[in-house]
């Protein structure tokens, strides 16, 4: 473990429009940390910099709010022409306890390529129920794409390598920001390392939150899906950190190892649920000869249980899961359905009768994979809760 001089360590406060508790928690940061920096996202209820007139904190200001991406990446710029080498953001409504900024300090030097993330207590019956769920399934999204299991992927409280950082192309602009920076750094050979911290969370009534229901959520749900949609192309990452992942040229060699890997894959009900879906959802198109690949690459990518993805196609197996297919691809293009006179012209029409099969799974597919998910994960969980009831 090499250390880390805490001069190289940068605290990052973003701030728009939290006037009442930015000077504290900037302050608070000071007490652990040389430099701190606050970057003023166009605030309008305060002249932030005329706040830190009387410190040495420097400030930083945009004009306009940009969001809080743009703000970490004006942040990350400014630490790395000081030549800082890490940044700790904190969160400047007074969320986090800048007195956990010494934790990351022994993680730091343990994982110098990696982004450390404070992973919030959430034990308190106080915290929202919307922070509960949205931090659930951020942290499912981020295991889909890039395989890293994180307990908090929407904390705030985080450690940058400022290196590594801005060798990473990043797009979000808001908090889109906050997930889109956990895959890439994964796809890139950095890996993510958790730090328990506390939280804070003020009555309902005093709390602000710039966060907007609609529009950052489909930020996010955009964001995720570009996430998504790049993981599954075949086109390799630059890796800026050497992988310690298994060999996939060694494993396919060794049949027998690869198998071993797969049985050791443990799933959650939902992550379970979700490889039944795309089994069956992949199962079920026309993908000739191809299903067991295809199920292969897709759960692959996507870090589902492979086992399970892959044997699930055999639901889908001919006659009757294509056969249903192949009627109503025939009923959308033609009006009727399948007759007499069609099924004596099966063999010839066969071309028209894959046409048929592309058409129908594409209304089937996407039907009998939300069916065989939503049943996969209810036994799932029915089996954990059995499991833990037994346990205890």
């Amino acid at each position: 473990m090499s250390e880390i001089p805490t001069d190289s360590i940068w605290c990052v406060v973003p701030v728009y429009n939290n006037a009442a508790t930015v000077k504290g928690v900037a302050l608070a940061c000071r007490r652990h940390l040389e430099h701190v920096l606050v970057v003023d996202d166009g605030s309008t209820d305060a002249d932030v910099v005329g706040l830190f007139s009387d410190t040495d904190i420097e400030v930083v200001r945009h004009l306009e709010n940009q969001g809080k991406g743009q703000a970490l990446s004006t942040a990350l710029r400014h630490v790395k022409e000081k030549d800082g080498s890490w940044m700790i953001t904190v969160d400047a409504d007074g969320q986090h306890d800048p007195d956990d900024i010494p934790a990351f300090f022994p993680v730091i030097g343990e994982f110098p390529d990696s982004i450390l993330v404070g992973a919030r207590d959430f034990s308190s019956p106080t915290i929202p129920g919307g922070s509960r769920f949205g931090r659930t399934f951020s942290n499912f999204w981020i295991k889909l794409e890039c395989g890293a299991s994180v307990s908090d992927t929407q904390s705030g409280f985080r450690a940058y390598p400022v290196d590594f950082l801005s060798r990473i192309k990043l797009r979000g602009k808001r908090y889109d920001f906050e997930v889109e920076v956990l895959s890439k750094a994964v796809w890139h050979g950095l890996s993510i390392q958790d730090v328990p911290v506390s939280v804070h969370y003020p009555p309902k009534e005093e709390r602000i939150s710039h966060f907007d229901q609609w529009k950052d959520n489909v930020r996010l749900t955009g964001r995720h899906s570009l996430l998504v949609g790049r993981r599954l192309l075949p086109w390799p990452h630059k890796k800026l950190v050497k992988s310690s992942a298994a060999d996939w040229k060694y494993l396919l060699k060794h049949p027998r190892k690869f198998l071993a890997m797969l049985l050791q894959e443990n799933s959650t009900p939902t992550e379970l649920g979700v490889a039944a879906g795309v089994g069956v959802l992949l199962a079920t198109l026309p993908l000739i000869a191809c299903h067991t690949i295809a199920i292969l690459y897709v759960s692959t990518k996507l870090n589902l249980n492979r086992l399970l993805a892959v044997n699930i196609q055999h639901f889908c197996a001919p006659p009757f899961v294509p056969l249903a297919c192949i009627a109503l691809g025939f009923y959308l293009r033609n009006g009727h359905w399948l007759g007499i006179e069609e099924l004596k012209t099966f063999g010839s029409d066969l071309h028209q009768h894959v046409l048929n099969w592309l058409v129908g799974s594409l209304v089937l597919a996407p039907v009998l994979a939300i069916i065989g998910g939503l049943i996969v994960f209810n036994i799932a969980a029915r089996v954990q809760r059995k499991g833990t009831e037994n346990y205890a």
